[in-house]
């Protein structure tokens, strides 16, 4: 019997159809990162809030309610509430609503000023100590021993004192005896950056220092810094009002400062002429620290797992 030779079937399934492609991961900024972080803590957009509602009121102020800050407006004394004065007047009989929309604008003013001053002084300062060490490293963290351990109340009394009380020496001596703490922390970012392997690259290629030091390590070591910078002005305007407080502001600029210290001796029978540029001042160094407080979370990538 013949046998018949079988051919193997061809099977006719269609082919499986091909996986989908994967879509490529998106990376996020981290600048965009640290916004959005920034947005979602409720504690730093209600600083950012009260803070732009001082700086609102102390831009526009002027313009809505144009007046003289240190005119007689209404008996001394007057309480608040009143037709005459709707916050009330002081003991010589000027409208405290009037003063402390003026007096905001010098106030912070010099705090921003004076934070911005002190910031520049400490990057530069800690940064070429950070950076070179050794004997420069020795030499200016010497010389950022000695203010730190200098009275800086007194050191910047004695700084007015010697020259005309303005907003500028004010300014000045502020930001002259309040750097030392940006510039122990840049000093510690630059010795921690110096050795790392995109710098050396740098160094590598024939970089010059100041490149390496202004676009290379410092871009890195901002987001402490700018931290800093953000507590600074609450410190700054604190420093301004104790000034002021003293008499040692600028007679001729009103600001909440010259306000509280003029009307400290009368501050039972005319409590609403310290308490108000009082709250101002507490409203504003609350609005900065709670800023700085949402910036470090957002900044710092060990804080954002929290």
């Amino acid at each position: 019997m013949n046998k018949l030779a079988t051919m193997p079937s061809v099977s006719t399934a269609p082919a499986a159809p091909a996986a989908p492609a994967r879509p490529a991961l998106r990376v996020e900024h981290p600048g965009m990162e640290a916004m959005r972080m920034f947005l979602r803590n409720p504690a730093a957009i209600a600083g950012m809030a009260m803070l732009l509602a001082m700086l609102a009121v102390a831009i526009a102020g002027p313009w809505l309610h144009p007046a003289d800050p240190f005119e007689i407006k209404a008996a001394p004394l007057t309480p608040p509430f009143s037709e005459e004065a709707w916050l009330g007047t002081d003991y010589l009989g000027r409208d405290v609503l009037t003063t402390l929309i003026y007096g905001g604008r010098a106030t912070l003013l010099v705090g921003a000023v004076a934070a911005l001053l002190s910031v520049l002084i400490g990057i530069t300062l800690g940064a070429f100590a950070g950076y070179y060490g050794g004997k420069v490293d020795a030499a200016l963290m010497k010389v950022t021993e000695f203010f730190q351990v200098l009275p800086a109340l007194l050191f910047a009394m004695v700084v007015v004192t010697l020259f005309s009380p303005t907003l500028v020496t004010v300014t000045l001596a502020i930001g002259i005896v309040s750097w030392t703490g940006t510039a122990r922390l840049t000093r510690a970012e630059f010795m921690k950056y110096r050795g790392l392997e995109f710098v050396r690259a740098e160094r590598a290629i024939g970089a010059r220092d100041a490149r390496i030091i202004w676009k290379v390590i410092l871009p890195n070591a901002l987001p402490p810094l700018v931290v800093s910078a953000t507590l600074a002005i609450g410190a700054a305007v604190l420093f301004e009002a104790g000034l002021s407080f003293l008499g040692l502001g600028d007679p001729n600029q009103m600001s909440w400062g010259l306000m509280i210290g003029s009307s400290r001796q009368y501050v039972l029978s005319c409590w609403w002429a310290v308490a108000f540029p009082g709250a101002a001042i507490f409203i504003t160094v609350l609005a900065v620290s709670l800023i700085g407080d949402g910036l470090n979370d957002a900044l710092n990538p060990k804080l954002r797992e929290r």
